[in-house]
């Protein structure tokens, strides 16, 4: 039986982490960690402090490098140098800053990095941007989430923090043919502004892109994961399911009281 056969009807895998460790000089961050998602599931990542949840997701965006270990995107063996090679093979991520320009429209920011040029001497001479596609695309991209925004001409640092979140997940979803990673999408958040991002993020399951939800948030992680992936000492202590256990033995699992 496999990890991802502890939710009945397990769908394909799409991404396999095997066997990953990660040392940073003397500190070991990662001890032979193995992670899988399947399509259209949410995996919950959680653990405290210095548990490994953000080495392991550098590792998977590319912004690290494992020591050991192997990565498969829908089979096929891959090895990430920078996150612009997970980009690029259709892994984005929402990081907890939102990585977003707020002097920027939201049109900029959806295409932050891809910008698209005129055609003809314009674009390839010129460089001179297509904004009316940039602004076309944008809107399409956040009715698609039900992302509320008045203009996609408005700067991100007018939004509230709830659609600057929302700009950020659109931005991922947009672009990320295969893994959006979210990054702790509901820190510093409101409980309105909170109930958006957890709407955002059903959104985008239900288009069929598998998301791992980084969060220390435990009520919303067993709202929206299929699964939960618990790291403890840069090690997977368990991967556990709502259905399997309760809030407080995952957080048992977690804290070393208990084991799987």
């Amino acid at each position: 039986m496999t990890e991802l056969d502890v939710v009945a009807g397990a769908e394909p895998e799409v991404l396999h982490a095997e066997h990953v460790a990660k040392s940073c000089g003397a500190v070991v961050a990662l001890r032979d960690v193995s992670l899988r998602l399947g399509k259209g599931e949410v995996l919950g990542l959680v653990g405290d402090n210095g548990a490994g949840k953000s080495t392991l997701i550098k590792v998977l965006s590319g912004a690290l490098q494992p020591d050991e270990g192997e990565m498969r995107l829908d089979g096929e063996e891959v090895t990430f140098k920078t996150p612009l090679d997970a980009r690029r093979a259709g892994i984005e991520t929402v990081y907890q800053d939102l990585a977003v320009a707020p002097a920027l429209d939201i049109a900029s920011n959806l295409f932050l990095g891809r910008e698209l040029r005129r055609s003809g001497p314009l674009g390839q001479v010129l460089r001179m941007l297509d904004k009316r596609a940039m602004r076309k695309e944008a809107s399409r991209a956040l009715a698609e989430l039900n992302i509320g925004v008045q203009s996609v001409r408005a700067a991100v640092q007018d939004l509230s923090g709830g659609q600057r979140q929302g700009v950020a997940v659109a931005r991922a979803a947009a672009w990320g043919r295969r893994v959006v990673i979210m990054d702790e999408p509901t820190a510093a958040l409101g409980v309105k502004e909170t109930a958006q991002v957890v709407e955002l993020i059903k959104r985008v399951r239900e288009r069929g892109l598998p998301v791992i939800l980084i969060s220390h948030d435990m009520p919303h992680v067993f709202e929206l994961a299929d699964r939960i992936h618990i790291m403890r000492l840069g090690k997977r202590a368990a991967v556990v399911t709502p259905q399997s256990h309760t809030m407080q033995e995952a957080v048992a699992i977690m804290t070393g009281a208990a084991t799987a």
